[in-house]
């Protein structure tokens, strides 16, 4: 920002002189895009353009003066989307772009701030911020034009009209990122912003009309973004960032004067024409709260009780009785970021809020007062009101917070709480209009534990639940009963017992309201009340936990009657089955029978003519799940399967993906009594999916991917029931029905993956299946593979179709989650097994066409190798099973001699994918290092001088940096280390072959040779130990864990007797808190990983047959001078005497030497 007070560059005839030929095509590639962008407004465009160019090649050049003059000079006209246009237009583009001139980010930046056509703007805006996202890392251009670019962007950012900045704010966030947040090598940029803010035109009239003060303060706002996380969260007390010690103090203190000035305006305006400066007030917010939200630098201390005085006037000005307009909008979302700040304050830096502390909650129980007008209010008031609940939440969890809060009790249950939870006008019609909109509201599946510091509630019903819950449980004054009075002396005399505000006041508040008698419809007041009863019945569910008795006459007296009335309300019905789920763990055993006949009738409840009972029948669908998952068995599993199996239907598919996610718990929880029943239930839900598949390739309907998550479930509870094999009958009865099953499941992934193209009258290869369901797919196939056993079922069940469809599935998999791709890892091996044992045609390693976009023609091995190699990359459970299955495809015998050229390819690419991975997480030493090393040792082995020139590749030491990793992993002192025999088998193969290659190579008398011959010789102990002792310490391990288990047991009941005693947690130990669980998050990142997956035989093929001995004792006998040459630990030669005795005259020399 070096030319900040620069007058604005015109556009573009002084930067023509630097810009290169191959920039002239750059305007036409530009407007070609944008020409074919649909939009109606220009958020729209900004946001659909940005999705057109975020692809993984590099983005396009700027225009050059020469190329703009061509362009017409109003915005093109709007067309709809023409796919190939905009690709060509992009590749173009990225062609320019490949020439990575180091004057690209300035042109490109030239086009966007020029005097070009918005469209075309706004393009290049884009296209700048993929480019810079892509190569920040790397580096833009050359330092000089860096710098350069980076001041212009800062001056562009001043003047540019809003739906620019908004585009390119995201460039300089990035920027700010990398240059002042990490590396801190901007020391002008808050000396001249603050000289910006200052000369804006808002601030000081006149004096630069060209510097817009909403575009200043966007771009502090950015400036600021970053410091609302720690920097270093595992440092226990992180100091503040001097970075933002500097902003705060010379911008951001001195404009707390403005903002008290500009908000004075603001409330003082009666026509709500102030657009500009509530927008002002509004980034000024978001910019105290980034600055606040961990840190809490020194000068800001001294300017919150001014600022927090200025928040108190802006929520005291909201007015929630009258009809927001347009003008409004601004004011609430005000509002909304001080309630925010108002919880941070609390939640972190309660010493700095103490004294605003009673402001606070007598602002938060004003807003949270108007409740009654919620019938009314848009999603914006409602979260106003939901986030003033929560500060008193928060308020609640502090010391003093009883004390402040507890004479508004009476009056928020009354006038607060209870209105927000009472049926309204608004819910009645969301109900009739949109029943998965009133379900997520009225009825919240996701309720987490009641709690003062939870978060992100967002809606006023569950924030009220919330602070009820949090009431409940808050202890009330001591109160002395006629059992607990104490003789004359006794020093507890006069403490009494604390008896929680849930039995003094909140259950004695919603005991006021009777069941509605017979026949009330929605519109009644009673019902409405009864309706608020329900829903905070529901949110006691941690008080009534220790209430039993309490909880019992509650479901006999308050809920269960509901169900006998005549007619009953489904308004009613619906709460009453969302609060048995709620809860479930405090229900008593004796009920559950009367309970489980309530829900399902519930279930069943149809709809009437002027009314859906959808809502009705999910919760019930819901309360039942629960019931089943915490124990509850019903007396007839077949009734409540043929009930769930009747109302599955392809009208419904929201009522049928609830009923499949039901079906699902029915299988898992009932086990043997379901079991006879699955071959059927596996052939109704095939024929309801196959019925709900659309021909389109789109996402499939959420009824379809719940109805294969079912039979996931069938297929896993069907596979765990196998009988022994000595039990001939059952076995014959159970492998039937396992080919019936197979057989199904082969229908449907027929429908879904090979009949998509056919029933659109495409080509074979022209379109992809959708790439739903992937993960339950790849089960239901590897239980198709499994259930194979002759060549027959594998023609009649398509196995081979369906597995190369699959891989060219896999092939183009992206969106990794770990709970969505443990299936398809599964798969890979079961597919590995099944071409050992039916591919005789080697159809697996055949080229086959792709149904692909780019239609490239591959292997299924290669498919399958390309969804390998990139989840070695993925999360570290992903690196974990792909490595497992990199083993699996390397060492398949079925790899014939002419397919050698395949093998090599896919270990190369499986090399530099683990190379590359473990680089990345090598400044460490961690779990991850394992799978990787082992992956790139198995390479190795197979094809060693071709993974040394791939290791070599880029720097011609990173085949000593692997070799050292590995024997780091080798060694005994590391940890996880090798565990299982094929993993020291495979280490000690690759270590010596390392050892013979480094002495090759000259390396003898270097660390990396002697730390390989050490993990050498431990592992060979290693290996000899774990073959001839197994893991007989297992059990002593176990009895350990439950010693520990029971100590801990001891220790939290200890505790729990401690819990009236819990004092509040201090802003130090919750800082040592916070720093132990992001250390403890950063050793789960770098080292996360299945326990079963950290100890894993891996599969060798042919080299588990070598004698690993004699490989060693070979290498020794050829370079008799290498043990003498190295320098072993302590007793580590006489351990090798002792475990290989016939070998001990090679260790004897070196004893000697």
């Amino acid at each position: 920002m070096v030319d900040l007070i620069l007058p604005s560059i015109p556009f573009p005839w002084h930067l023509a002189p630097f810009f290169p030929a191959k920039f002239l095509p750059l305007p036409s590639a530009l407007h070609s895009c944008w020409s074919k962008a649909p939009s109606k407004n220009e958020k729209k465009k900004t946001r659909v353009y940005a999705s057109w160019t975020s692809t993984p090649r590099p983005p396009p050049p700027p225009a050059m003066s020469c190329g703009l003059s061509s362009m017409p000079p109003s915005a093109p006209k709007r067309r709809r989307p023409e796919k190939a246009a905009v690709d060509a237009a992009t590749e173009e583009l990225s062609r320019i772009a490949a020439a990575a001139d180091p004057r690209f980010p300035i042109a490109l930046l030239a086009v966007a701030a020029g005097e070009g056509d918005q469209g075309t703007k706004i393009a290049a805006a884009t296209y700048l911020k993929n480019y810079t996202r892509r190569n920040i890392d790397w580096g833009l251009s050359s330092p000089e034009l860096y710098k350069e670019f980076r001041d212009r962007l800062a001056q562009a950012l001043l003047q540019v009209e809003s739906y620019l900045l908004r585009v390119l704010i995201g460039v300089f966030r990035q920027v700010i990122e990398k240059d002042f947040v990490k590396e801190n090598l901007w020391p002008e940029l808050v000396p001249q912003l603050k000289q910006v803010i200052q000369s804006s035109n808002l601030i000081t009239p006149g004096q630069h009309p060209e510097w817009n003060t909403i575009n200043a303060l966007t771009v502090l706002q950015s400036v600021v973004r970053p410091f609302q996380y720690f920097l270093n969260p595992k440092v226990v007390k992180e100091p503040v960032p001097p970075q933002l010690e500097q902003i705060a103090s010379e911008i951001l203190v001195p404009l707390q004067v403005t903002f008290h000035h500009i908000a004075d305006k603001v409330l003082s305006s009666q026509d709500g024409t102030n657009l500009e400066y509530e927008q002002l007030l509004l980034i000024t917010c978001k910019c105290m709260y980034f600055t606040v939200r961990s840190y809490m630098p020194s000068r800001v201390k001294q300017i919150l009780p001014s600022f927090c005085k200025d928040m108190f006037r802006i929520l005291e000005s909201l007015d929630f009785n009258s009809h927001p307009g347009d003008g409004a909008t601004t004011r609430l979302k005000i509002a909304k970021r001080c309630l925010i700040i108002l919880c941070t304050l609390v939640t972190r830096h309660r010493k700095h809020a103490d004294d605003q502390m009673p402001h606070i909650v007598n602002s938060a129980t004003r807003i949270s007062s108007q409740s009654i007008h919620l019938h009314k209010l848009d999603p914006l008031s409602d979260r106003i009101i939901s986030l003033s609940f929560d500060v008193i939440s928060r308020v609640l969890e502090t010391g003093p917070g009883w004390r402040l809060v507890s004479p508004h009790f009476s009056s928020l249950l009354d006038s607060a709480i209870f209105p927000a939870l009472s049926l309204n006008g608004k819910d009645i019609t969301e109900w009739e209009d949109d029943t998965d909109e009133y379900m997520r509201k009225n009825l919240p599946s996701e309720l987490d534990e009641i709690s003062g510091w939870a978060e992100d509630l967002f809606t006023a019903k569950k924030s009220a639940i919330n602070l009820l819950g949090v009431i409940a449980l808050s202890k009330g004054p001591p109160v002395a009963s006629a059992a607990s009075k104490r003789k004359k002396g006794d020093k507890s005399k006069g403490k009494g017992e604390r008896s929680s505000i849930g039995e003094l006041l909140v259950i004695p508040f919603l005991s006021k309201f009777p069941i509605p008698p017979h026949g009330e419809d929605a519109s009644s007041k009673a019902v409405q009340n009864y309706f608020g009863v329900l829903m905070a019945y529901g949110g006691l569910q941690d008080f009534l936990m220790e209430k039993k008795d309490l909880t019992n006459t509650i479901i006999t007296n308050r809920i269960l009657p509901l169900y006998s009335l005549d007619p009953c309300s489904p308004y009613l019905i619906s709460a009453a089955n969302w609060i048995i789920g709620q809860l479930v763990l405090c229900l008593p055993e004796a009920m559950g029978t009367n309970i489980y006949h309530s829900l399902m009738n519930a279930l069943t409840m149809e709809d009437s003519d002027e009314l859906t009972c959808y809502p009705v029948r999910a919760s019930a669908s819901g309360a039942i799940a629960e019931l089943i998952e915490n124990g509850y068995s019903p007396p007839d599993w077949l009734a409540l399967l043929q009930v769930v199996m009747k109302r599955i239907s392809v009208e419904d598919e929201n009522e049928s993906a609830l009923l499949f996610q039901l079906l699902g718990t029915i299988i898992e929880s009932g086990q043997e009594k379901v079991m006879p029943h699955i071959p059927e239930i596996v052939s109704n839900i095939a024929n309801t999916i196959m019925k709900l598949l659309s021909p389109a390739p789109d996402p499939w309907p959420q009824a379809v991917e719940r109805g294969f998550s079912a039979l996931v479930s069938m297929a896993q509870a069907w596979e765990s029931s196998a009988p022994d094999e000595k039990e001939d009958i059952e076995m014959r009865v159970w492998q039937s029905g396992q080919s019936a099953i197979a057989q199904t499941f082969s229908q449907v992934l027929q429908k879904a993956w090979l009949l998509t193209a056919e029933q659109m009258g495409l080509s074979v290869c022209s379109v992809l299946p959708p790439l739903s369901c992937v993960n339950d797919g790849s089960i239901l196939l590897e239980f198709i593979m499994r259930s194979v056993t002759s060549m027959e079922e594998t023609a009649s069940m398509k196995v081979f179709e369906l597995v190369a469809v699959w891989a060219d599935i896999i092939a183009c998999w992206d969106s990794w989650e770990e709970m969505e791709d443990q299936g398809v890892f599964n798969t890979i091996k079961e597919a590995v097994n099944f071409h050992q044992n039916f591919d005789s045609t080697g159809f697996f390693l055949k080229i086959l066409p792709s149904q692909s976009e780019n239609g490239l023609q591959s292997s299924v091995i290669s498919r399958v190798s390309s969804f390998i190699t990139r989840a070695v990359a993925a999360y570290p459970s992903a690196t974990w099973r792909a490595c497992s299955c990199i083993h699996t495809l390397l060492h398949s015998p079925n790899f014939s001699q002419g397919a050698e050229d395949s093998r090599m390819t896919i270990a190369l690419s499986f090399a530099q994918a683990a190379f590359s991975r473990f680089k990345s997480v090598s400044d460490s030493p961690s779990g991850i290092w394992k799978p990787l090393l082992l992956v790139i040792s198995s390479c190795y082995i197979c094809y060693p001088d071709a993974i040394e020139q791939v290791l070599c590749k880029d720097d011609g030491n990173n085949y000593a940096v692997w070799a050292s990793a590995l024997a780091q992993i080798s060694s005994s002192s590391f940890n996880p280390g090798l565990s299982s025999e094929s993993e020291i088998k495979l280490a000690v193969l690759t270590l010596a072959t390392v050892i013979e290659r480094l002495l090759v190579l000259c390396m003898g008398g270097t660390k990396v040779l002697n730390d390989c011959c050490v993990s050498l010789m431990e592992s060979c102990i290693h290996l000899k130990e774990v073959q001839e002792d197994g893991d007989d310490d297992d059990g002593a391990e176990d009895l350990d864990d439950d010693e520990e288990e029971e100590e801990d047991t001891d220790e939290d009941d200890e505790d729990s007797e401690d819990d009236d005693d819990v004092r509040e947690e201090t802003e130090e130990e919750f800082l040592q808190r916070y720093a132990a669980a992001a250390a403890g998050e950063s050793i789960e990142i770098a080292e996360e990983g299945d326990v079963d997956d950290e100890t894993q035989d891996i599969e060798l093929g042919s080299l588990d047959e070598m004698d690993v001995e004699q490989v060693v004792l070979s290498m020794m006998q050829i370079h008799p001078d290498l043990l003498r040459a190295q320098t072993f630990p302590d007793g580590l030669m006489e351990r090798m005497a002792e475990t290989f005795p016939d070998y001990e005259q090679l260790f004897r020399v070196h004893r000697q030497a």
